[in-house]
């Protein structure tokens, strides 16, 4: 037993070191070619079909870019492709997916007081919403609509909107969270796998074939490429908040949800600006300063607990019990609670020492959020002791 659980812990680090890695080079990669493509400029004496072109410095080299309008004349020697960062990173992430919130469907994805389902539906109900909310995507990209960048971006904010509180409806905080981050990244590899890549290599064909490419290949593959440019900030938001109750766990996580999306397409906006030659769109960040005091307000106007009058006057001994009976079988040295192995994250609170070390946890997770006990509050703490946890915390929690 002691091996296996050292595997699966191995195992565990190791997925996600290569998940982080994989994302890292992906949006490296996407943002370097947003970036360059923004910054191309059309100078005379360029070649036949070269659109603009841009000089680079780097690593005490220069470097001499150019970007053809549809593609060259023949095909180069060689060529560089980039699409398994992309891959990389959807498998690993789905693997992530499967291995924390499915194995643990009941714990991570399930609240009761949300909507009383089994492990098992949650899981059901999680694929389906990748599947059809990516279907939705895709249908309304392929559609009329698609034709028009600014209108299709508007439906598509409104249904990611909409997909942000419908899933606050049916997963817990946390569980919404990952999956609207799932759903969003799932659509952006798509758009590699099933657009961008697709449509290069048809251009290619037509190449080697001596045809001349359809413009149109090259216009689909540029769109679904600034619509992942523009996803980017927000996924990797949803993809850490499982770390931080205040952003899944609040009353308003959709709404909290929804304004990251705009800052994530605001800052990108600045950049993007930027990197045309265009006068940078300072304001996107007093906006964004603006959106994230809102989202630091709306994290615990929720909670009536946090602000509740207390009593003033609390024991150790009362806290001490409290952790006992509703936090203790998970964190603890040798949990008790089925299907938890280890202490999550590491945290243990079977002794005095170790509460007073995790106040502020203990605080933030069961106090200022309910994102504890998860599940929709398995062990059933109630109000009243969660009232005597912000108390102790006001006063500095202090020890027996």
């Amino acid at each position: 037993m002691t091996w296996l659980l050292l595997f699966e812990e191995w195992a565990n680090f190791l997925l996600r070191w290569v998940h982080v890695i994989a994302g890292i080079g992906w949006i490296g990669s996407s943002f370097y070619f947003i970036h360059l493509d923004l910054s191309l400029r059309k100078r005379e004496g360029l070649p036949e079909g070269v659109g603009g072109d841009a000089w680079q410095v780097h690593g005490g080299g220069f470097y001499h870019m150019q970007k053809y309008v549809v593609a060259p004349k023949s095909m180069p020697k060689e060529l560089t492709w980039f699409y398994w960062e992309a891959y990389a990173t959807f498998l690993t992430g789905f693997a992530l997916l499967v291995a924390h919130y499915y194995m643990n469907a009941e714990i991570y994805l399930v609240d009761k007081t949300v909507l009383d389902i089994s492990g098992t539906t949650a899981i059901l109900l999680s694929i389906a919403g990748l599947v059809v909310g990516y279907s939705v995507y895709e249908g309304l990209c392929r559609s009329p609509l698609g034709k028009n960048d600014l209108a299709l971006g508007a439906v598509g904010f409104a249904f990611l909107v909409f997909l942000a509180w419908f899933f606050t409806k049916i997963f817990s905080g946390r569980g919404a969270y990952i999956e609207l981050g799932a759903l969003i990244g799932t659509a952006m590899v798509a758009n590699v796998a099933h657009v961008i890549i697709p449509n290069q290599r048809k251009i290619v064909k037509a190449l080697l074939a001596g045809e001349t490419p359809d413009p149109a290949l090259g216009k689909a593959g540029k769109q679904r490429s600034v619509h992942n440019n523009y996803l980017t900030l927000p996924v990797i938001f949803m993809m850490v908040s499982n770390h931080y109750p205040l952003a899944f766990a609040s009353k308003y996580n959709w709404i909290i949800a929804t304004l990251v999306l705009v800052i994530g397409v605001l800052i990108r906006h600045f950049y993007n600006e930027g990197h045309a030659g265009r006068a940078k769109p300072w304001w996107t960040w007093a906006v964004s300063a603006l959106l994230m005091a809102i989202i630091m307000w709306l994290s615990v106007a929720g909670s009536a607990i946090a602000n509740a009058a207390a009593p003033r006057n609390v024991q150790f001994a009362q806290v001490q019990d409290i952790v006992s009976a509703r936090c203790s079988m998970c964190h603890a040295k040798e949990p008790v609670w089925d299907g938890i192995a280890a202490p999550p994250k590491g945290v243990m609170l079977d002794t005095p020492d170790a509460i007073r070390q995790h106040a502020k946890g203990i605080f933030l997770q069961a106090v200022a959020t309910r994102a504890m006990p998860p599940g929709g509050n398995m062990t059933d703490l109630p109000d009243e002791d969660r009232q005597i946890l912000a108390a102790w915390f006001a006063n500095g929690a202090p020890g027996i």
